[in-house]
């Protein structure tokens, strides 16, 4: 007999040899009393479906989809689910799971001959995905080594798949059915498709959209918002794909085997700069508008999005188009430690914008675009006081301000001064490419993975510390930083389609270091597995103005990082 411990009550029972994970709950089931359906399970601090079989002593946790990998379960299959659908009742058609956006996942999907889709259409998938749903149609994952993978993937036409597998160095490789339709997912799903009881799906713009669970009550959806420019932000990606030839992670690999990686480096660089080189032209052209000139551009963005770096590449820009910018950041403006206002927990929550002095930021803006001299302050992280050390400024009249941080769009910082003399520019690390047709790289997998590199590189924190963290950094964004997003003037995509070929080499030593013993272990585990799917590229041909060298070194760029939680 086995001996299992149910973290979620902290007992242990006994269990025959190869029971499965839904005969564990079972059992457990009364006891743990969870509020939501369970949906899948950690076994050892690592992401199982509840199919998974039991062989030796084990902990065991049970998520419902709350939890992020819980959620990305129930995510999955219902992305086989659509899919199925789809392919049941238009033969020959393709769907690409895209990336998320306003609260679900944006999809494209073209028939055969590319005839417009139409709203009927839209109903029977629909209709076609309830009916997979209410007979509970089972998923059943089959393990085959790669060469047989392969050519069941040939057999169907899967390209984007015989890619991602042929270069991704493992011998063996799971895959699935769900009835007759077989698919590829890189994690577990459900048991059946009968778990997926919450799901809607619609027309968004040319495309669908699936939605999904709420995170923090998996019985409802998420209420949908609204996101044109990061749609936009989207299909410029797409765009850049195509003139990179590059659409998954099998065409990345192919093009790096082919000694291409340096050629994809420069290219996707020289895009980068083509956009901010149009951005700060933009400024330029308004700057000297007749009516309602700009004065203030006004950069933000979340953890690890590269917005430090693109505030000094803008600089540059905006140099070479005659202006001059002047630029501080919102993070001088930090009250006083002991003034700063407290989480439930007792911390101090240095993202809530009652942190930031903006009274002040927003009085020393007015009087600079008034033509005064005004002495800025400059915040000691070490003494956790903001402090006067004579750095005083003063708007020429080639000058335009720079405004760089979290809160920067924040309506509050900036009440009194028109919204005709602000430029709002949203910076953000938005996955440039995808695993396969259905599986997408979670945006926030960019940023965490820049993020554990350089707070490791920086001794700041380890990559568990990090990886601890990051949920409340997360949560934060969503209160403080995304709900403004779309109020930007433009949004810029610091991601590169070869970025995680490069972050690989740096973020496996320090992913390995996380002890299995810990919480933080599922993670690190999750992200090792998603990054080994890209062969390593080393960063030497990383120019040193790049954005990514923010994060694994190398820069020529001046950093002065400090310990915050949003940064």
């Amino acid at each position: 007999m086995l001996q299992i411990r149910c973290k979620n009550n902290n007992v242990t029972k006994s269990f025959p040899e190869g029971c499965s994970l839904i005969d564990v709950y079972q059992d457990f089931a009364e006891e743990i009393q969870l509020p939501y359906p369970v949906v899948s399970a950690k076994v050892n601090n690592a992401s199982q479906g509840l199919k998974f079989r039991l062989f030796q002593n084990r902990d065991v946790e049970f998520l419902d989809a709350r939890e992020g990998s819980g959620h990305r379960v129930y995510v999955r299959s219902l992305c086989f689910v659509l899919y199925k659908a789809a392919t049941d009742l238009f033969a020959g058609s393709k769907l690409f799971i895209e990336h998320p956006l306003s609260r679900g996942y944006y999809c494209n999907f073209k028939k055969r001959g590319n005839d417009p889709m139409t709203d009927d259409d839209i109903e029977r998938i629909k209709e076609r995905m309830q009916e997979i749903i209410n007979l509970d149609m089972p998923f059943r994952r089959f393990e085959a080594t790669t060469e047989e993978a392969v050519r069941v993937f040939q057999d169907r036409g899967f390209s984007d798949k015989v890619k991602l597998v042929e270069s991704s160095g493992q011998i063996y490789t799971d895959y699935y059915m769900l009835g007759d339709t077989v698919d590829y997912y890189y994690g577990p799903l459900v048991p059946s498709a009968g778990y997926l009881k919450v799901w809607g799906l619609e027309r968004y713009n040319d495309g669908l959209l699936l939605r999904v669970p709420d995170k923090k009550n998996p019985l409802v959806l998420a209420e949908k918002i609204d996101q044109p420019h990061t749609y936009e932000m989207f299909a410029e990606k797409v765009r850049w794909d195509i003139i990179m030839r590059l659409s998954n992670a099998g065409d990345v690999n192919r093009a790096v085997l082919r000694g291409h990686a340096s050629e994809l480096i420069q290219v996707s660089e020289a895009l980068q700069e083509k956009k901010i080189v149009q951005i700060a032209e933009e400024i330029e052209r308004r700057f000297h508008a007749e009516q309602d000139p700009i004065r203030i551009v006004l950069i933000t963005g979340p953890s690890s999005s590269g917005k430090t770096t693109f505030c000094k590449r803008l600089s540059i820009q905006l140099l070479a188009c005659g202006l001059r910018p002047v630029s501080f950041s919102t993070d001088d403006y930090f009250v006083n430690r002991v003034d700063t206002p407290l989480l439930p927990n007792g911390q101090y929550d240095f993202d809530n914008i009652e942190a930031v002095e903006y009274r002040l930021l927003e009085e020393h803006l007015t009087r600079l675009m008034n033509g005064e001299r005004v002495e800025i302050p400059e915040y000691n992280f070490t003494t956790g006081k903001r402090e006067y050390n004579g750095k005083r400024l003063k708007l020429q009249n080639d000058s335009v301000l720079i405004i760089e941080g979290i809160h920067a769009l924040n309506p509050l910082l900036t009440e009194q001064i028109p919204d005709t003399a602000k430029f709002k520019i949203f910076v953000s690390a938005l996955t440039s490419i995808s695993l396969d047709d259905h599986n997408w790289v979670p945006t926030h997998d960019n940023r965490l993975l820049r993020r554990i590199i350089r707070d490791y590189n920086k001794g700041a924190f380890t990559a568990r510390e990090t990886i601890g963290m990051w949920p409340n950094v997360c949560e934060a964004e969503e209160q403080w930083i995304l709900p403004f997003q779309e109020t930007a003037d433009v949004m810029f995509n610091s991601a590169l389609n070869i970025e995680f070929a490069v972050l690989r080499p740096h973020a496996e030593i320090i992913l390995q270091s996380v002890p299995k013993n810990c919480p933080e272990y599922s993670e690190a585990h999750r992200l090792l597995k998603f990054i080994h799917y890209f062969i390593p590229v080393d960063d030497k041909e990383i120019p040193p103005t790049s954005i990514m060298r923010e994060f694994v070194g190398g820069s020529s760029f001046k950093y002065n990082f400090h310990v915050s939680a949003a940064d």
